[in-house]
């Protein structure tokens, strides 16, 4: 039995050595593949048996109790998977993704409930738009919501401030048209020449505050309602509609004549947020005449039709904005030509005042918040008066409670009049011109009305044990019973890894490595060879015993 067995030893170990050469040469036969995450072959030692001694059959004089056992050769122990980073290859291609620290992108068959998890990330969009590996298995993630699909949206639910909705979906861009969106709110930061006279006077004298707003008169001229010679300067901005038409908003500003005040100035109501020191300008916030289809203002014969705004501005003695006032129409079939029928806009929106516009005749109004860089953190007013009760008292005109100047806002600097800044937030509907990913995972669409919008962020898994993981096969991996269950989140969140796009992870094999390993397991394979040759000339050596 001894020799038989010693040559079935012998066996066993060209058995593991060639499985071992097998994983070695796996190793470097995807030296160059996208993802792939090398195997090592460890070993463990075989069976025993007993044998028998002068102190018996397994026993041994030396130490009394302790059997003395041969050993029946060599298994494979354990496939340990090597899931080590691999290094970094740059590429021209935006979907060429890879996974910086722990996770795996989630693949899944079109149109299948089945799941796959691989570290290749040469994903491309098919002709269907959806983001798919070589196999074509759709690269999963959820859709942003609605309301955080514009960078400028603030999201609160995850770490990089992206709220999704919904399941696990397929990465698939449907549309290549972004559709238009309506401008709900209009930033306008000017500096008004201090050194500037007023160019307007109110009729009579009578109120001082609104003398453009007195002045202005669609029904006499539609194309120049407000004459030139009559404001300090204006401002104009595109603003767009629901359905992306984009329409000039106009803010004309002048400075208003405090002496029109007589006896009223400087103002004296101790509760007031005045001083002597301070500077009026009135503002008028317009749209032409042709495109404002307000219920009230429909028709001819309306003078003030277009102006979705009227106020004033308050600067300090020092040039810096102080306060502001801001009168709307009431609407509910009032004639805008009364003065009566405007009175202070108590619709606040982030503590600005919003005007009421209506482009397209639309049964809903499209409300525009108004911003000159200052916000009521109240919402309200000092009082709620209508225009023609303010006259000639400058302590009648109301003031925002609460109000809180921002860092950016107009001011009344004698360096003549020009623009800071004026923003909106609205657009026309634009075509998909560009794709990008982020490194937490947000794929962004980049339109020809140069929108970015946000609108799916890809998931990642990962696994409490990744040793359990099955592969199979085109760098693919599956979820098993030893693995445990996938923990999907976004990029950058969990201990979940960041998302670099025009990259992609190369194979971690190390070629002088499985080099060294291949050569250690030939010389074991070798050794394990002359185990068998030299139990054959021991049994040929019996054999002869006969002759």
């Amino acid at each position: 039995m001894g020799l038989s067995t010693s040559m079935y030893t012998g066996i066993s170990g060209l058995n593991a050595h060639g499985e071992k050469m097998s994983s070695i040469g796996n190793n470097l036969a995807n030296v160059n593949t996208i993802g792939f995450k090398k195997s090592r072959m460890d070993f463990e030692d075989a069976m025993y048996s007993p044998v028998a001694t002068s102190s018996g059959p397994g026993q041994t004089a030396s130490i009394a109790g302790t059997p003395d056992q041969v050993g029946r050769g060599v298994m494979v122990s354990a496939v340990m998977g090597d899931f080590s980073q691999g290094s970094m290859k740059s590429t021209s291609e935006v979907t060429d993704l890879a996974v910086t620290g722990e996770g795996f992108f989630i693949v899944s068959p079109q149109a299948s409930d089945s799941r796959f998890y691989t570290r290749a990330g040469n994903f491309r969009f098919d002709n269907r738009g959806t983001l798919v590996d070589p196999h074509g298995y759709a690269l999963q993630g959820r859709e942003v919501a609605a309301e955080d699909r514009s960078p400028s949206a603030g999201g609160t639910s995850s770490a990089n401030g992206i709220r999704t909705v919904g399941d696990m979906t397929d990465i698939r861009i449907e549309t290549l048209q972004a559709p238009p969106s309506a401008t709900g709110a209009v930033d306008v930061m000017t500096n008004l020449d201090s050194s500037s006279s007023s160019r307007c006077t109110s009729a009579g004298g009578t109120n001082p505050c609104f003398a453009m707003f007195e002045s202005w008169n669609a029904d006499a001229d539609p194309d120049r309602p407000l004459g030139q010679n009559l404001y300090s300067y204006q401002s104009t901005i595109k603003v767009y509609d629901e359905n992306g038409n984009g329409h000039d908003l106009t803010v004309y500003y002048d400075k208003v004549d405090q002496t029109e005040f007589g006896a009223n100035w400087p103002p004296n109501d101790p509760g007031n947020d005045y001083d002597s020191g301070d500077q009026f300008w009135e503002y008028l916030v317009t749209v032409p005449p042709s495109e404002d289809n307000r219920a009230d203002f429909s028709g001819a014969g309306v003078q003030n039709k277009g102006i979705l705004m009227a106020g004033t501005m308050t600067f300090t003695s020092s040039g810096e904005l102080r306060n502001t006032s801001a009168f709307t129409h009431n609407g509910g079939g009032a004639n805008p030509d009364l003065l009566t029928s405007w009175s202070t806009q108590n619709n606040f929106e982030n503590g600005h005042p919003v005007a009421t516009a209506n482009f397209t005749g639309a049964s809903q109004p499209q409300d525009i918040a108004i911003n000159f860089g200052g916000n009521s953190e109240s919402s309200t007013w000092s009082a709620n008066v209508t225009v023609d009760s303010v006259g000639t008292d400058p302590d009648s005109v109301p003031f925002m409670d609460s109000v809180e100047v921002e860092e950016l806002s107009s001011t009344n600097y004698s360096s003549g009049s020009t623009t800071i800044n004026q923003a909106q937030d609205g657009y026309t509907s634009g075509y998909l011109q560009d794709i990008s990913v982020s490194q937490d995972g947000v794929v962004s669409g980049r339109y020809s009305n140069g929108e970015v919008l946000n609108l799916y962020q890809l998931n990642l898994a990962d696994f409490p044990s990744k040793q359990g993981l099955s592969r199979a096969g085109g760098t693919l991996f599956t979820e098993t019973r030893a693995s445990g269950s996938a923990a999907t989140g976004a990029p950058g969140t969990g201990g979940l890894g960041a998302v670099s796009s025009n990259s992609l992870e190369q194979s971690n094999v190390d070629i002088s490595e499985e080099f060294v390993k291949m050569i250690v397991t030939q010389k074991g394979f070798q050794a394990n060879s002359r185990t068998i040759t030299t139990t054959d000339q021991m049994l040929q050596e019996v054999v002869n015993l006969k002759r």
